[in-house]
């Protein structure tokens, strides 16, 4: 029995998009927005730029970039861990990208577009059953006619794409299937992947044994990466509700604070006595007695 990697991991995204050009063309062509009379025909690697890594994440992003025939630039990046520094990391790199297609003293109209694609192999927006999500520049209040096409972020979380839809080009879907649905515990492959010419060589090239054991090795030490930093995450997430229940917690009891001495100032308790019994500060105290006065 065949058994298969992971095509969300590093080493075998790279081999899949990163070494065989008409694969991530394919690909492209049916994820992104691209007009149907504007595809990409032919691309080029480019080398991918040095973006400040997320600390959390120093090893398990996995990119790609290139250029097509037009001079539109395409930055392509894996996600299994989703954080809001990765949106803002793959817009500096398109922005970055945007910016050095021109040389100095070159016209703007020579600008091509940029797309950057994340790929995202969690679930980050919980309470929305959309999942493309694409970014680009509008005119405020003018969503149809003034679009600026040159910079264009599309994040796709691969948990939540139905496998069929009216709506949706199947090709795409099915190409998200692939990087869903193949993994170590795979057994049978759909029909419908192997019916597609190009992902059925990208599910060929998904298997193990098209890995040396270097790669192996480099393979299984991403997934250790991806759990250190998964606890991680964890660990951030509580520290911060138990930080939050200690504060709130104060809160509960400044407020209890304010209430006994609302009620003795009604009483005609002194300043003082009230500052003594609550631990107040005076300014406080002075405070509540003014909202009092204001509201009889």
């Amino acid at each position: 029995m065949l058994r298969y990697l992971d095509p969300k991991a590093d080493v075998v995204f790279k081999k899949i998009f990163g070494d065989h050009p008409h694969l991530l063309m394919h690909f492209l062509n049916a994820v992104l927005p691209l007009s149907s009379d504007r595809p990409i025909v032919e691309l080029s690697y480019l080398p991918t730029e040095q973006v400040p890594l997320i600390p959390e994440f120093k090893r398990t992003i996995a990119d790609v970039k290139c250029k097509d025939a037009k001079g539109r630039i395409f930055i392509v990046e894996m996600q299994m861990n989703w954080t809001d520094s990765f949106r803002n990391r793959l817009l500096f790199g398109t922005s970055q990208a945007l910016v050095k297609q021109l040389n100095s003293g070159e016209d703007y109209h020579l600008l091509q577009p940029v797309y950057g694609l994340g790929l995202v192999a969690e679930i980050y927006e919980k309470t929305s059953p959309e999942w493309y999500h694409h970014y680009q520049l509008v005119k405020k209040g003018d969503l149809d006619s003034d679009v600026i096409e040159h910079l264009q972020l599309i994040f796709i979380e691969l948990p939540k794409f139905p496998i069929h839809s009216p709506d949706e080009k199947k090709l795409r879907l099915l190409w998200l299937r692939f990087l869903r649905e193949i993994d170590e515990k795979t057994k049978s492959v759909s029909r419908e992947l192997l019916e597609v010419p190009e992902i059925a060589q990208a599910i060929q090239l998904a298997e193990e044994a098209a890995y040396t054991p270097g790669e192996l090795s480099v393979y299984e030490g991403y997934w250790d990466q991806i759990r250190r930093e998964k606890t991680l995450m964890i660990d951030k997430y509580a520290e911060g509700r138990a930080e939050g229940r200690v504060e709130g917690r104060a809160e509960g009891r400044i407020e209890e604070k304010r209430e006994m001495a609302k009620k003795q100032l009604r009483r005609g308790v002194s300043t003082d006595i009230v500052i003594e019994d609550t631990g107040l500060t005076r300014e406080e105290v002075e405070a509540i007695q003014t909202a009092l006065d204001d509201s009889q």
